[in-house]
């Protein structure tokens, strides 16, 4: 009777070690006697102990976040580089079976792309051309990991650290940029304030009075405030007409 009893634990306990749980976003891959017997979906599943082994593979988006790395520019400028990497699993059969730490070898492969792909461009293009070389930098590992079942959502190129000297140069160029744009506004804005006084002077000039009644017009603008002392200028007008009289 405690034989029987025994061996029906050990039964059940046999049962029981070979039960296994299959989150939703998780597949299993099952070896029977070591080779492959296919994938295990969602939910309870059955893995006979010791005959069967398996695998979990979690196949939700992984963040990997790629540490710096000493890059050398076309033109010869050596900058740090980091960034940021996107990825999951697509088949967890080949993640398992064609490679042996896919988390490492993903993160490894991004970092030689990204240093073969930043030495093909010049400072400025790196500046300026990020979205771009992220974008040439997925498509080369999303197809060198085809093979290991990795599909990479998104490379993001995160930060690039200059040299002090050349940030230096960088500002100094950005400073006289700002000065140049200063200079031609100011200049076009002289060109559009001279053309504008033209206009009112001949304007002026083509209106019998005209320029008398703006000379009081300033005037009268100018004496409404008791601290300025204001010196009246006769226009010529005025003087012309007083000639005429006396001609007369």
């Amino acid at each position: 009777m405690v034989a029987t009893t025994v061996i029906i634990a050990l039964v059940v306990l046999f049962v029981l070690s070979g039960m296994k749980v299959v989150k939703e976003y998780e597949r299993g891959v099952k070896f029977t006697l070591g080779k492959y017997a296919g994938m295990m979906n969602p939910g309870l599943r059955i893995v006979v102990p010791i005959i069967q082994s398996w695998e979990r593979v979690d196949m939700r988006v992984k963040t990997v976040d790629i540490p710096s790395q000493d890059c050398i520019s076309k033109d010869n400028v050596s900058i740090k580089v980091n960034a940021v990497l996107y990825f999951k699993v697509e088949f967890a059969n080949k993640s398992i079976i064609e490679v042996e730490n896919f988390m490492y070898a993903v993160s490894q492969l991004a970092q030689t792309t990204m240093r073969n792909m930043v030495g093909e461009f010049e400072l400025d293009g790196i500046l300026s051309k990020r979205d771009e070389i992220s974008k040439k930098i997925k498509q080369i590992v999303d197809k060198e990991t085809d093979q290991w079942g990795i599909d990479v959502v998104k490379i993001e190129i995160k930060d690039i650290e200059l040299p002090a000297d050349m940030k230096r140069v960088i500002s100094k160029e950005a400073e006289a940029e700002r000065e140049k744009r200063a200079v031609i506004i100011k200049a076009e804005g002289e060109v559009i304030a001279s053309s504008n006084m033209a206009k009112a002077a001949k304007t002026l000039a083509s209106a019998p009075g005209a320029l008398h009644l703006r000379t009081l017009q300033s005037i009268n603008d100018i004496s409404s405030d008791q601290s300025n002392t204001v010196i009246f200028a006769v226009p010529l007008e005025v003087l012309r007409a007083l000639e005429r009289i006396g001609k007369r």
